[in-house]
């Protein structure tokens, strides 16, 4: 559990936390439930997320509100403050979403999927104007902050940023995709191999709205990011109002 919420913060987009937020903050501040720029509602794009991914079963019922208030965005506030970066050049990669454009009020939705092997998909979708869409669909990581390691407690991860640019697999109006592979500290000779995972996630942008597709676990995927990334746009482009 601890490498799958080491990768997010990394990313810095969608299922990650406010980070200049304190706990204290993030729990008792009353947040607004949209905004007056916002193209749809939570409660449209929480319609709007997949009902279902083959061989997956739904974790729990959906989440919408704003997006600093969807109960996993908070709880990673919490857990973000913990992690310490061993590049403080790459800070700005551990900002999530909001904090960089001043979004984090936005109305959102957020729906996970898990399967027995323990590996999960997240889907994140958030009403947003045309130039934020445009922009986070733009962003890319340093060559700088690839290679990283991280430390929550005693314990220090290293990280890996797989990303193409430009990305050709394009989806909807813009597309970014962008993998992760984590591994725990090397262990002392003739023990266990560190846990070695991979969180593989597709950005993509439509009429007033931003989504994420992650898939996280041992044996995730590009190829599967795409593939649930392409329905996961189908699904918003039926039922969002035109």
């Amino acid at each position: 559990m601890a490498l799958r919420w080491l990768a997010l913060p990394v990313l810095g987009v969608f299922v990650a936390g406010c980070a200049g937020n304190s706990p204290s903050q993030a729990d008792s501040t009353p947040l607004p439930t949209g905004t007056a720029a916002s193209a749809y509602t939570s409660d449209q794009l929480r319609q709007a997320l997949l009902p279902a991914i083959a061989t997956y079963v739904r974790a729990g019922e959906p989440d919408s509100g704003p997006y600093n208030g969807l109960k996993a965005i908070r709880n990673f506030a919490q857990l973000q403050q913990q992690v310490v970066l061993d590049k403080p050049k790459c800070a700005q990669v551990n900002q999530a979403f909001g904090d960089q454009n001043g979004t984090t009020a936005a109305p959102a939705a957020l729906t996970t999927f898990a399967r027995a092997t323990g590996q999960t998909v997240t889907e994140t979708l958030v009403a947003v104007p045309d130039d934020v869409a445009k922009e986070e669909v733009a962003r890319r990581v340093g060559s700088l902050c690839r290679v990283f390691r991280t430390k929550v407690g005693d314990q220090w991860s290293t990280h890996q940023v797989v990303e193409n640019t430009p990305d050709r697999h394009l989806i909807a109006d813009g597309s970014r995709t962008v993998g992760l592979v984590t591994m725990g500290a090397e262990p002392p000779r003739g023990q266990r191999r560190p846990e070695k995972v991979a969180m593989w996630f597709v950005v993509f942008r439509s009429r007033g709205y931003l989504a994420t597709i992650s898939v996280y676990g041992p044996t995730a995927t590009r190829a599967e990011a795409e593939s649930i990334a392409r329905s996961a746009y189908d699904q918003a482009e039926r039922i969002l109002p035109k």
